[in-house]
């Protein structure tokens, strides 16, 4: 056990904490915009801190020991994060998913290590992770249920410490919002709890993509809801609400339409010069809307939001003109809703 921690502190110790960049807006605006780069994390993405995270805690309560297999369900970045400790602790890994995924993303979770095995309901992923978990004498890491305790969210550099140190020397060091998507819930809950725990005045938004069910049960504050169909936007949005979201700490949900997070995706890689995944285009989406909003109260201050994947990953959706048609989507409306933004600081 000691070994295993050391091997994943070490690994820690080796990167340097992500990039927190300021997104350029009119100086006039008085009004500051940072993005948190947690793509620059040696698997590429947020999804690298819940999975130190969720393998700490794994270890901590003797779940998971030497030659232990580990089981998770997920066909996206926390698999190829999974995939990348586990084969740096010497164990086997292996991503419960859809039989649906697409080889672009099997390849990069094989690439880390990882075993896919796959299922054809979508829905029995968790099922499924759990009688592999019994069979092989293995752990089911279980993302879901575990992304809000196994972050220490007191400190220890999770993403909430790692902002406001970062912000520390900026012109508005106490932002007015933090803006970010929920997936799991673990990070909205970090965040949440570390600013209460530290009493500042920061709000947190928590964006919400079409055809996930986290605003809906937030705003009638039923969490029994249950929707019929997943989210485009990988990541983040879910058709259940997850155990780790922890609605309390919110001040605020916005729902984004799927078309929107991907016009801001296109939207931004002229504004930046490179290309960042949807969920990016989910938050910065929810971070102009507030920022439109501070503007016309005449506020002053700083927003900050996450830089979640980087846009290689999604080529051949979000960046794919026949793709987007396929799905029936306009993004022409948002891109105008965007281009007035940038141009007066004015919403739609």
């Amino acid at each position: 056990m000691c070994e295993a921690v050391s091997i994943i502190e070490a690994d820690a110790n080796r990167s340097a904490d992500t990039h927190l960049l300021r997104f350029p807006l009119p100086l006039e605006w008085g009004i500051d915009l940072y993005l948190k780069d947690e793509s620059t994390h040696p698997t590429g993405s947020l999804k690298h801190r819940l999975a130190r995270s969720l393998f700490l805690y794994a270890i901590c309560n003797g779940w998971v020991v030497g030659g232990t297999p580990v089981i998770e369900a997920s066909s996206g970045s926390t698999a190829v994060s999974e995939a990348y400790f586990a084969r740096l602790l010497g164990l086997p890994f292996i991503a419960v998913m859809p039989r649906s995924t697409s080889p672009e993303k099997v390849a990069l979770i094989e690439r880390q290590g990882g075993r896919c095995h796959f299922v054809d309901e979508p829905s029995a992923i968790y099922d499924e992770s759990r009688r592999l978990a019994a069979e092989l004498g293995g752990h089911f890491m279980d993302q879901f249920t575990h992304a809000e305790r196994a972050t220490d969210w007191r400190g220890n550099n999770n993403i909430a410490e790692s902002v406001f140190q970062q912000m520390a020397l900026e012109a508005a060091p106490e932002p007015e919002w933090i803006v970010v998507g929920a997936g799991t819930g673990g990070t909205s809950a970090t965040i949440g709890r570390y600013i209460h725990y530290r009493k500042l005045r920061t709000r947190l938004a928590v964006v919400d993509p079409e055809h996930s069910v986290f605003f809906d049960a937030w705003r009638d504050n039923d969490p029994t809801l249950v929707g019929t169909r997943g989210s485009l936007i990988e990541g983040i949005g879910r058709p259940r609400v997850e155990p780790s979201f922890v609605g309390q700490v919110i001040d605020r949900m916005v729902k984004v339409p799927d078309a929107a997070s991907i016009a801001t995706v296109r939207h931004v890689e002229h504004v930046i010069g490179r290309r960042v995944g949807g969920s990016t285009g989910t938050n910065l989406w929810g971070a102009f809307q507030l920022i439109a909003e501070m503007r016309a109260s005449r506020a002053r201050g700083s927003v900050v939001t996450l830089l979640c994947d980087g846009g290689e990953r999604y080529a051949n959706t979000y960046y794919d003109d026949d793709w987007v048609a396929a799905q029936g989507m306009d993004l022409t409306p948002h891109l105008e809703t965007l281009t007035r933004f940038r141009a007066a600081g004015t919403w739609t």
